[in-house]
């Protein structure tokens, strides 16, 4: 058993096998740094990939490259309409503007008001006319940070609401 450890110890002693322990070494590291960017390039691609294939969705195009809305930009940070669907944490607004159907995702940091105020995602209802501020994401969806409750544009007679 002591032969062995000191065969051993020769072996790692010598200059040959420190100098292919440092080159192996070396090598995991380059290994390790060309997959971390690897890892990024993936990342990136694939953020890329998504906004491409959601461009349509996120512009408000149809699939012909027509627009919809006023001044053929609708609105990529909010909506402005009645909810057509409740699936919580999302729900679909029918936008009033341009006259599409956008998706809201809801977060814990999401507020909601009603009047002067707060209420819970709980008590929206089908047929609410909200507002939503926020910021799209790379699935065509808005992430709501602001939801307010507005009146029912039938109770105001005489207001068109935002067309």
């Amino acid at each position: 058993m002591k032969k062995i450890y000191e065969d051993i110890k020769k072996v790692f002693e010598s200059k040959i096998s420190t100098r292919i322990l440092i080159i192996i070494g070396v090598v995991i590291v380059a290994m390790l740094i060309f997959s971390a960017g690897i890892f990024v390039g993936f990342r990136k691609a694939s953020f890329g990939r998504d906004w491409g294939e959601n461009y349509e969705r996120n512009f408000g195009m149809r699939s012909g490259g027509m627009m919809f809305g006023r001044n053929n930009f609708p609105n990529a940070h909010g909506a402005i309409g009645k909810i057509i669907k409740i699936e919580l944490p999302t729900m679909i607004v029918q936008d009033t503007k341009d006259n599409t159907e956008k998706i809201i995702l809801t977060k814990d940091d999401t507020r909601i008001q009603k009047m002067m105020s707060e209420i819970t995602l709980n008590d929206l209802v089908i047929n609410d006319y909200i507002v939503v501020i926020g910021s799209p994401n790379n699935q065509g969806q808005i992430e709501a940070k602001l939801i307010r409750v507005m009146p029912s544009p039938e109770l105001m007679p005489g207001f068109k609401f935002l067309k």
